[in-house]
């Protein structure tokens, strides 16, 4: 009995030692595999600043503006000029505005005190109630 016990065990132990050294092969494995990724993305995040460096100084108008020059007459292409905005004195005036008609609003007031609506007479000859 304590000798199929043994036996038992030692394949017990001989399995579960193939299992560790699995695991230990997988996690070296995962662990290999984690540092090329991390490698990778230190490599790309050194590429794009290297991009952003190169947009910031495209597009400084230092750079920009002997290009222009040079195709400025293909391209037929001017400077804005303050002229072409316009000025203050091209603008039309305000309208003038109409003064009140002081004696139809008296009339209005008038008519509302003394309690007659003008809206509801309004309505009255249009037919609307």
């Amino acid at each position: 009995m304590i000798r199929n016990l043994n036996i038992l065990l030692i394949f017990t132990s001989v399995f579960m030692l193939a299992g560790v050294y699995a695991l230990k092969f997988s996690i070296e494995n995962t662990a290999s595999e984690r540092t090329a990724l991390i490698a990778q993305i230190d490599s790309q995040e050194g590429e794009l600043s290297i991009l952003k460096a190169d947009e910031a100084v495209l597009n400084q108008p230092g750079h920009i503006e002997p290009i222009i020059r040079r195709h400025e007459l293909v391209l037929a292409i001017a400077p804005v000029k303050q002229e072409q905005f316009g000025a203050f004195e091209d603008l039309p005036m305000r309208p003038v505005q109409a003064k009140p008609n002081s004696a139809a609003m008296n009339a209005l007031f008038t008519a509302l005190e003394s309690g007659v609506d003008p809206i509801d007479a309004i309505l009255e000859l249009e037919g609307i109630e």
